[in-house]
């Protein structure tokens, strides 16, 4: 990209989100990754007409001031940023499930996105009940665990359900692996296999049983919830795997970031945007207040590297 494209991206993206927070290191990863200056205006997510965007939000139904904040600036986002689909990393609503709760934690703080045409898909975490696979809006089809077609570029993403990790869900994961064609492979799920969380942190008996099945068969990006803080880890075995617990719920100063850390922040609510253009994924981290915490891209990777 030459200078007058980049300023000219630059121009485009200035609308999407505030200052990038300048206490935070950024840094990316691939060979096509260039390593920003701390303090530095982020790069532009492409807004490529064509391209898959999407967001992902985990922890967030609690019907709180923060998470409606979150969601607006989500939706001011969207007015930039036209993304396609949110995921969830599980927690989707706290407390009791009452059609007004579904109403009050869902429907009423998301609402100019729903308007807007954009699709959820629900993955569950250990405070949502399982019945909420029927919810029509969270768009789980009765399932418990399920594989979703991108509606563009060659993306699949495996939404399971990590509460729940019974031998019928890994061997139906490993055919559904093992059988899908696209370049990309993303799995979203609750419960982090790295986080440096004092809460709860890295879950080591799901990392042993999913890992070898993510390297294996070549997923590139894992998206979860549950710590409720924000977290990049260094790459695992190829792979990026991202904490995205704190769209709604928020557990300050609770990282105690380690060697893996590639990035942490656990001092305001976030949600996350990405945009996959051929075998690049773009991705921003955005405060509740417009604050770009992170940002950076990942190139896809192949099974078994």
């Amino acid at each position: 990209m030459n200078r007058r494209t980049s300023a000219i991206a630059l121009v485009l993206f200035a609308g999407l989100a505030g200052r990038a927070v300048n206490a935070q290191s950024t840094a990316t990863q691939g060979p096509a990754a260039q390593r920003p200056t701390i303090g530095a205006t982020p790069s532009a997510l492409p807004n490529k007409s064509g391209s898959l965007k999407f967001a992902v939000i985990g922890d967030w139904g609690d019907e709180s001031p923060a998470q409606m904040e979150t969601a607006a600036q989500l939706a001011k986002t969207h007015k930039d940023f036209p993304f396609d689909i949110v995921l969830t990393a599980g927690d989707n609503i706290y407390g009791t499930e009452r059609p007004q709760d579904f109403k009050n934690k869902f429907e009423i703080p998301y609402k100019p996105l729903l308007d807007g045409g954009v699709k959820f898909y629900a993955s569950l975490g250990n405070h949502d009940a399982q019945e909420q696979r029927f919810y029509k809006p969270f768009n789980m089809d009765g399932k418990l665990y399920y594989s979703l077609k991108a509606p563009h570029q060659d993306v699949r993403f495996f939404m399971l359900n990590s509460s729940y990790m019974d031998p019928d869900q890994v061997k139906w994961l490993e055919h559904e692996l093992q059988t899908s064609t696209e370049r990309w492979k993303i799995a979203v799920f609750h419960h982090p296999l790295y986080s440096s969380a004092r809460t709860h942190g890295s879950s080591l008996s799901l990392r042993a049983t999913l890992e070898p099945l993510f390297v294996k068969y070549g997923v590139s990006v894992v998206l979860t919830g549950h710590d409720h803080t924000y977290e990049r880890i260094k790459p695992q075995q190829g792979i990026t795997h991202f904490v995205l617990g704190s769209a709604g719920e928020l557990r300050r100063g609770d990282l105690n970031k380690t060697t893996m850390t590639a990035l942490g922040y656990d001092t305001d609510n976030v949600f996350f945007v990405a945009e996959i253009v051929d075998n690049i994924m773009y991705f921003n981290a955005i405060s509740r207040t417009g604050a770009i915490v992170d940002y950076g891209t990942i190139e896809a990777r192949s099974a078994g590297k």
